[in-house]
């Protein structure tokens, strides 16, 4: 990772914080009715937050759904900073909490490849490359325009 770059835990009232960093994807969250969502999560739950000496750079946010298993339901890196392992860096903290509390899996939905976008084709690579796995194609989860792929992964284990 270039830079010093601070990662750590945000309780709560991360909203214009996750709308600063959407507004700056607009090819993975380009309608009012992407951001929102994402925005009222973020204010209302915790966040992992990434910073440096410039500000904050990005974001995650995790749902634990039971004890075993949680969803990454929102990641995002400012467009200037991808590929220097910021994302990494926020999904092993995130990973290193959730094993702390016993979880075993991590679940991820993005584009399924049935629909061709550049962006998603990154960003697919990116959780591949970490060791999510796909698991199932959800061509209706949004809508027909846009069908999900939900990947899965193991979270490793703290070792006491």
């Amino acid at each position: 990772m270039s830079g010093s770059v601070e990662i750590k835990h945000q309780a709560l009232g991360s909203a214009d914080l996750c709308a600063s960093i959407l507004a700056a994807l607009p090819g993975w969250f380009g309608t009012p009715e992407a951001v929102a969502p994402h925005v009222e999560t973020c204010d209302r739950s915790p966040c992992v937050v990434a910073s440096n000496e410039t500000g904050f750079v990005g974001l995650l946010n995790l749902r634990v759904h039971n004890p075993y298993a949680a969803e990454v339901w929102l990641m995002a890196v400012l467009p200037q900073f991808h590929r220097q392992g910021i994302g990494r860096a926020l999904l092993q903290h995130a990973e290193r909490s959730l094993s702390d509390g016993g979880v075993e899996y991590l679940q991820v939905k993005t584009l399924s490849s049935a629909r061709v976008d550049e962006g998603y084709e990154r960003t697919r690579a990116f959780y591949l490359a970490y060791g999510f796995r796909p698991l199932e194609e959800l061509a209706t989860l949004w809508d027909p325009q846009n069908p999900a792929l939900m990947m899965v992964k193991s979270v490793p284990r703290s070792i006491a």
